[in-house]
């Protein structure tokens, strides 16, 4: 069993999938709150949508969350996301996270 599938093994112990709907809703019920603060705002930040503005906020703090599950190893915390640990690096500079 490969390291994602034993993550999966763990995760679906602990997390009944109908869980899944549960946390979608309370993300989005979040994430409006996010949005309705964003789109009050009459400049939004270096001319970016809100989308643009809420897709980097989550991706950032997604990044941050799996340097600090990797103990700051860029490769695991890269394996952990899905993505290449370059790309991970690429990301990490270009947001100064």
């Amino acid at each position: 069993m490969g390291k994602r599938e034993s993550i999966r093994a763990v995760i679906s112990e602990e997390v009944d999938e109908s869980t899944f709907p549960l946390i979608e809703e309370f993300f989005e019920k979040r994430l409006d709150k996010v949005v309705t603060i964003l789109g009050c705002r009459k400049n939004s930040r270096d001319g970016d949508g809100v989308y643009d503005e809420v897709l980097s906020m989550v991706e950032k703090a997604l990044i941050k969350i799996a340097m600090r599950r990797s103990n700051n190893v860029k490769t695991a915390a890269a394996d952990f996301l899905g993505i290449n640990r370059n790309t991970l690096h690429n990301k990490i500079k270009k947001m100064k996270v």
